[in-house]
C-alpha cells in the first residue's frame, strides 16, 4: 500500500507537468526461492501496481516504472550476514557479471528513468541484475 500511497502524493506534487514514478521490485519477483513466499508476493505486487500505474497516470504525463535488482551489496545485506553466505554463491553461479551488484548500478538507472531520455518509457520492469540467469 506504501507504493500506491507515495504515487498518490507524487501525483499531487507533480501537477501539470508530469513527472516520474520510479518503484523498486526484486529480481525474486519473477525468481522466487524457497522460504521467500511473502516477500516474492509483495515485489511481485510492486511490478504489478507498477504496470497499473503506468496506464492510469499515463494521460498526465507521468512515467512509472520499477527496478528490480538481483543481489546487491548494502547495509542490510552486510547486518544480516549475506556476504559469503550460501544464498550469495547461489546467485554469483547465475550471475553472468560474476559480482553482486553496488547501490551506484542501481542508481544509475534510477537516473535515467527519472531523466527526459526516458520519456517514452513507462510501465517496464528494469532488471539490473549482472545477467543474473
Amino acid at each position: 500500500m506504501a507504493h500506491i500511497f507515495c504515487a498518490q502524493q507524487a501525483v499531487a506534487m507533480f501537477g501539470e507537468g508530469g513527472g516520474s514514478i520510479i518503484n523498486l521490485s526484486s529480481t525474486i519477483s519473477l525468481n522466487p526461492i524457497p522460504g521467500t513466499l511473502i516477500y516474492c508476493a509483495v515485489k511481485a505486487g510492486v511490478d504489478s501496481i507498477a504496470k497499473t500505474l503506468a496506464k492510469e497516470l499515463g494521460p498526465k504525463n507521468i512515467r512509472v516504472n520499477t527496478i528490480a535488482p538481483g543481489m546487491t551489496e548494502s547495509e542490510g545485506s552486510t547486518a544480516d550476514g549475506r556476504p559469503g553466505s550460501a544464498m550469495e554463491r547461489y546467485y554469483l553461479d547465475q550471475t553472468p557479471l560474476g559480482r553482486v551488484g553496488l547501490p551506484l548500478d542501481i542508481a544509475k538507472v534510477a537516473v535515467f528513468l527519472a531523466s527526459e531520455d526516458a520519456g517514452w518509457v513507462t510501465g517496464e520492469r528494469i532488471t539490473v541484475a549482472g545477467g543474473l540467469l
